[in-house]
């Protein structure tokens, strides 16, 4: 393995590496195992003691010719996403101990496509976070520069695909924990629509605005994983029962069809001014290269944030009701009262930030500010969709930034909440639309940190995202 440059590795030169000799599954996983142990992003909470085996089974159906594109590729897997008998912490000391019983749908296809779990990369506690800070396990250090978040909430994911420790990986997107991230480590990134992919065997943070999606170094990577992970799921009421297409099959075909529009609320104010070139400079080249460049408005896009930190914290106020240390997790003592118990468990086994997402969702749904203040961000996120389903009547796809900045330092905003919360600015529109978007690396900033533009289109047009996503990352110029 020693002349195999892990950098680089994406699923086609490892299938390449497969079919040539050149490397095995097993001997491929090994060396993302050795990279893993002597890592110090801190980017891993635990590693799957069975990689190996599985990597072995991976080789035996590769050498029987019965391998998909897929077979005895590694992933790493976010540690809200359950597989059993693996560690399912989600950041939090609550679940610190706690060994999943069961398989998320989204992970169990991609086992079935004959592809190798790692382990589980660290996070934001229960997702909450955009730098990863908020994690029990510590911070996810930026492999550009240590001294920098990986973004959140997915920023281990983000950090195992950069630093080489996975060639993909698995995360989840609520309000841009999979786009942010991605942008701040220099890959790829998607969310796919709400209901795309299986929610079953995520941990539920905000249910109406989660996504599981996959990461990566290349746009086509993330085709692959969509193709083997999405549709519909029993076990999943809200999973779409619409038709999935071969996201790698036409990604060449008809990009320059695609119509592009440009929203001006993307681009005003708080933007670091060498996002905004880098994405204004890309822009151009486009439009240089023939494509169709429209200016649009999504005039609701000003209420976006605030409609998100009103719904978000309402939905995690319910779900995080189960974490309670009766059936699972952590314990109190056994001669404590129920009140106390509960008092106990939640006040050491959550973190800073899940607690105060709780207090201000259980405020929202009160009796007497419900009216006030939920019902009102429900109003709005419906005008926010409308938004979109209007523009998407103009263009096929939206090209934005996907961060007002680079990768900021670790520490520099973790004692204002507001101020941490704006780094979701561009990224939370997508989830309260239910829309699709994805996030590319496309320059680097002064310091040499990465600089990621966004793709939104209409629901379940994630084939626009891949197309047009692959024709950026290809272009020279």
């Amino acid at each position: 393995m020693s002349d195999i440059n892990l950098q680089k590795l994406d699923i086609d030169s490892i299938q390449a590496g497969f079919k040539s000799a050149k490397f095995s599954s097993a001997e491929l996983t090994q060396a993302y195992l050795d990279n893993i142990k002597a890592d110090d992003t801190n980017s891993f909470i635990s590693i799957n003691d069975n990689a190996l085996a599985e990597a072995k089974e991976a080789d035996k159906k590769i050498k029987s010719k019965k391998a998909g594109p897929l077979t005895g590729v590694p992933i790493a897997v976010k540690d809200i996403i359950l597989v059993e008998g693996q560690s399912a912490t989600g950041g939090s000391k609550i679940l610190k101990n706690y060994q999943a019983t069961y398989t998320a749908t989204a992970v169990a296809k991609l086992k079935e496509a004959g592809m190798v779990i790692l382990g589980k990369t660290n996070c934001d506690e229960f997702a909450m976070g955009s730098s990863n800070e908020n994690s029990h396990f510590g911070p996810v250090l930026n492999p550009y520069d240590k001294t920098r978040v990986s973004g959140g909430s997915s920023g281990g994911s983000a950090v195992a695909v950069a630093a080489a420790l996975a060639p993909v990986s698995l995360g989840t997107d609520t309000g841009g924990s999979i786009r942010q991230p991605a942008s701040f480590c220099g890959i790829t990134g998607l969310k796919p629509s709400y209901g795309r992919v299986s929610r079953y065997g995520s941990m539920a943070m905000a249910s109406s605005l989660d996504q599981i999606g996959p990461m990566a170094k290349t746009v086509k990577d993330l085709a692959y994983i969509l193709n083997a992970m999405a549709g519909f799921d029993k076990y999943d009421a809200t999973s779409s029962r619409d038709k999935v297409l071969d996201y790698i099959k036409d990604i060449d075909k008809d990009v320059q069809k695609i119509k592009i529009g440009v929203p001006a609320e993307y681009f005003g104010k708080g933007i670091n001014p060498e996002v905004k070139q880098a994405v204004e400079d890309k822009i151009k080249v486009l439009e240089k290269q023939g494509f169709e460049i429209k200016k649009v408005k999504l005039p609701y896009t000003d209420y976006a944030l605030a409609a998100y930190y009103l719904l978000m914290p309402a939905e995690v106020s319910s779900n995080l009701a189960r974490y309670d240390g009766i059936l699972y997790g952590m314990c109190g003592d056994k001669g404590l009262s129920l009140d106390d118990w509960y008092k106990t468990v939640r006040s050491d086994g959550f973190g800073a930030e899940t607690k105060r997402r709780i207090i201000l969702g259980t405020y929202i749904l009160s009796a007497g500010y419900y009216d006030a203040y939920y019902k009102q961000a429900q109003k709005i996120r419906t005008l926010i969709k409308n938004d979109f389903a209007a523009v998407f009547k103009e263009v096929d796809a939206l090209i934005t930034p996907v961060t007002p900045s680079t990768a900021f330092k670790i520490g520099e905003k973790s004692k204002d909440p507001l101020t941490m919360y704006l780094s979701d600015i561009f990224t939370v529109g997508a989830n309260i639309a239910g829309i699709c978007g994805l996030s590319l690396p496309i320059a680097k900033d002064k310091n040499g940190m990465p600089i990621g533009l966004q793709i939104l289109a209409k629901p379940f047009a994630e084939s626009t995202l891949f197309k047009l996503g692959n024709y950026i990352e290809k272009l020279k110029i």
